[in-house]
């Protein structure tokens, strides 16, 4: 039988190009996310930067630590504290010491990411003086790249300063450097110094109140130290969530693939059994098929994986998604994986169509109706069925015990996965209605051309559903995922615009917070009612095990319920004062009148009452305190609502007086609202991007393999058409409509598992007391459905008005 599975693949080329190019495809993209992932893994830690010639630095306490019975639980501070008076006196005992300041500068013609430092720390990155010479009053500054020449004058917030210097640029940051005098009046708290001295003596010095960072540690003491950890994580995430849609599709065409290939060889498979051959020896030619398919469609995409990955590791790295030095290593296994998972997948495609040919009964020679029937098996229905029941089950549960995990991007990434499936089991049952239902009114039209297409799409049931199970997958993929972002996008929209009902909203430059002076004239402003807010967060102990984070805003409470409707479920804003707290249904203690112990941004512990409970929402809502209970956090918004009979236009004026030039923006309550509409952020658009990418490729090359293969299989029928009197281009017409036919069923299914996908998250939200809408892709929906069909047709007719260039009575004598 080997050699007859050999013969086959040379025979019947075309038959399994689709599955070839679609494994190979599909093994190059394992084999690209597997060396990216490793790589990633064993990459080198970012080295310090700003310290990375300081001996010893000291930086103030930013971590929460909280003691629990499994060991210490940790978590970020919002809020970190400065390192100690006493502490730093100590340390002037042991060595020189060098306060480190860091503030955002803003500058006319100047890189908008400016940060000001104490000259004295350029020392430490090394910064080399390229021009100029030193900072030395007040009014002088230096300045790292080359954007600026010495003599410069230049305007920035902190005043207007001489450039004297030019530092080379490291390439981490674009700063200013401040004489050490002029620095500490811009920023006075030290939140970390370097100091000349031994480490064991500077431990001992600060004892608890402070962080001792040497060696490798000091890059904590770098802006934002993280960033290259996170950029890989969501890194991984991306290429993983690439990876197992490439393994979904995958085995969707391979599998369709060979079934409608089996399909099409019954008679083959029957003279083979009249001639002998029994079943066992039937289903091992076919998966001998399958085996050597896989073999060189596996080789073929490491080959091809081994010369893209370091491509992509350029291109993410060029585009931030990865740190700008990450590069593909040697790594071995990244192959093997890829290769054994193309086999399985080939092998895995193949088996449940050698079982159906092994069953082929010899008598099936003798067939001259080329109707199918049977196409639905027990096996296939049973199967749909029990995914349908399984989607179905996991969603109630999901809504029963916690409705806000349907709205996670993994949860609706990866449930869509149960339900496509299901359908596109089921689609056979589904298709034989849909078409005749599709083509009832053309089959009414004068001329045969509609009755011909119905009753063609109804009787060739295993074609039509294998060319509309890819159209169907990519639809219902675009339709969940695209539709789950929007859906959530619009609804965290309607809860930020039913929480705002200040009429303005003021809000400072960027990377800056409001000043005191700024606030004392915003409040002189006639006719205004100023709320200023800050950004904080809460800590909270759950189960006496899980240190958990929420996210909060310090408000004045008579002032926030003048300015905003909090979405309350129980208790009054009003009730909030310096002994209570606003928290939300998601905190496992949210009764009001229950005191629950907390730690504030700073890491201080209180224990405060529930003043008033917020519904959960789509998880934006976050916890509400009154600024003594934020301490360190600054205003970085201003709501304004107007006082009885102030005018609109007034105030606005008035206020952006009071802000001045430069210092912000007074957006009207809708000019706010489209500022801050959320949106999908950059990381996750170009992974839906890349997974519906992957989507439409494998269903690209389905399509035009599965089309491709029936027309070359009916090019009989076409000759008998054409011997009737059909004229060549009635021909095609019909074949080209047959295709559309297919695919619009293809599209309406996949429209189905979306909506009902997307219903799932509907019923979430209106369980946690959000007005849901649902929110359909139809541009992105249109685009995919309009390639399918595109690319249906011309697979269709192109091979059909080849063949048809011969004479009808040569095409009816064409062998099977």
């Amino acid at each position: 039988m080997l050699s007859i599975a050999l013969r086959t693949l040379r025979t019947r080329w075309v038959t399994f190009t689709g599955s070839f190019v679609a494994l190979s495809l599909g093994v190059a993209l394992l084999t690209v996310m597997g060396l990216a992932l490793a790589s990633s893994a064993t990459a080198p830690e970012r080295g310090p930067e700003r310290f990375a010639a300081a001996p010893v630095v000291v930086k103030g306490q930013d971590t929460l630590r909280v003691p629990t019975p499994i060991g210490d639980r940790t978590s970020r501070l919002a809020h970190p504290r400065p390192v100690p008076v006493a502490a730093i006196e100590e340390l002037r005992k042991l060595g020189p010491v060098v306060a480190d300041r860091s503030f955002p500068v803003r500058a006319a013609d100047a890189p908008a990411d400016l940060v000001g430092h104490p000259w004295s720390t350029a020392a430490f990155a090394p910064y080399d003086l390229a021009t100029g010479r030193a900072p030395r009053t007040a009014d002088e500054a230096v300045v790292t790249g080359d954007w600026a020449r010495p003599g410069l004058q230049l305007r920035t917030d902190r005043g207007t300063v001489r450039v004297v210097g030019t530092l080379t640029s490291r390439g981490f940051e674009n700063a200013v450097f401040f004489t050490d005098a002029r620095a500490a009046e811009l920023s006075p708290p030290i939140y970390q110094l370097a100091v000349t001295a031994d480490p064991a003596a500077v431990r001992k010095a600060v004892g608890d109140s402070a962080r001792v960072l040497t060696g490798n540690a000091r890059r904590l003491a770098d802006a934002d130290p993280d960033r290259d950890g996170e950029a890989l994580t969501a890194m991984n995430s991306l290429f993983g969530t690439a990876g197992g849609v490439t393994a979904f599709v995958s085995v969707f065409v391979v599998a369709s693939t060979f079934a409608f290939a089996v399909a099409q060889r019954r008679r083959e498979f029957a003279l083979l059994r009249t001639a002998g051959a029994t079943p066992d020896q039937i289903r091992r030619s076919v998966l001998a098929e399958a085996l050597a398919v896989g073999a060189l469609a596996s080789a073929a995409g490491c080959a091809l994986g081994s010369y893209a990955a370091p491509l992509l590791a350029d291109r993410v790295a060029a585009e931030g998604l990865a740190p700008a030095w990450f590069t593909i290593g040697d790594h071995t296994w990244p192959y093997h994986v890829a290769f054994w998972t193309g086999l399985l997948v080939a092998l895995g495609g193949a088996t449940a169509a050698s079982w159906r040919a092994g069953r082929t009964a010899p008598t099936a020679a003798l067939r001259e109706a080329s109707a199918d029937s049977g196409t639905l098996t027990p096996g296939r229905l049973l199967c749909g069925a029990a995914l349908l029941l399984t989607s179905a089950v996991t969603l109630a549960l999901a809504l029963t015990d916690a409705p806000g995990d349907l709205l996670q991007r993994k949860t609706y990434i990866t449930r869509p996965m149960l339900l496509i499936t299901a359908t596109a089991l089921l689609a056979p049952l589904l298709l034989r209605p849909l078409t005749r239902l599709l083509t009832w009114l053309p089959s009414l039209l004068p001329g045969a051309g509609g009755l011909l297409v119905r009753e063609n799409t109804a009787a060739g049931v295993r074609r039509t559903a294998a060319l509309a199970a890819p159209v169907l997958v990519t639809v219902a993929l675009a339709g969940s995922l695209l539709g789950a972002t929007g859906t959530l996008n619009t609804a965290k929209a309607t809860e930020a615009s039913e929480r705002t009902t200040a009429a303005f909203v003021v809000t400072p430059a960027a990377g800056t917070t409001f000043d005191t002076a700024t606030l004392r004239r915003l409040r002189a402003v006639p006719g205004a009612e100023v709320s200023p807010t800050s950004t904080t967060a809460v800590h909270v102990l759950e189960d006496g095990v899980a240190l958990v984070r929420s996210e909060a805003r310090a408000a004045t409470p008579a002032l926030l319920a003048a300015t905003a409707r909090l979405p309350l479920s129980a208790g009054s804003t009003t009730d909030l004062d310096d002994d209570s707290i606003i928290v939300n249904e998601e905190w496992q203690e949210h009764r009001v009148g229950e005191r629950v112990r907390v730690w504030l941004g700073d890491g201080t512990p209180r224990t405060l009452r529930i003043a008033a409970v917020m519904s959960t929402g789509t998880g934006d809502n976050g916890v509400y305190v009154t600024p003594r209970n934020a301490p360190g956090a600054t205003p970085d918004r201003v709501d304004v609502a107007l006082a009885d009979g102030a005018n609109p236009d007034t105030v606005a004026t008035a206020l952006r007086q009071a802000l001045g030039t430069g210092n912000g923006q007074v957006l009207t309550r809708q000019e706010w609202l489209d500022a801050t509409a959320p949106g999908t952020n950059r990381t996750t658009r170009l992974g839906l991007l890349l997974v519906l990418g992957i989507a439409l490729l494998y269903t690209g090359i389905s399509v035009a393999n599965t089309t491709v293969m029936a027309t070359s299989d009916r090019i009989r029928d076409l000759a008998v058409l054409r011997l009737t009197g059909a004229t060549r281009w009635q021909v095609l017409r019909l074949t080209a409509a047959e295709a559309l036919t297919v695919v619009a069923a293809g599209t309406l299914l996949g429209l189905l598992a979306a909506a009902l996908n997307l219903a799932g998250m509907w019923s979430a939200l209106a369980l946690l007391s959000v007005r849901p809408a649902l929110t359909l892709p139809w541009q992105a929906l249109g685009t995919t459905a309009a390639a399918c069909a595109l690319l249906a047709v011309v697979s269709a007719t192109l091979p059909a008005a080849l063949a048809l260039r011969r004479r009808p009575v040569e095409l009816a004598g064409v062998r099977e």
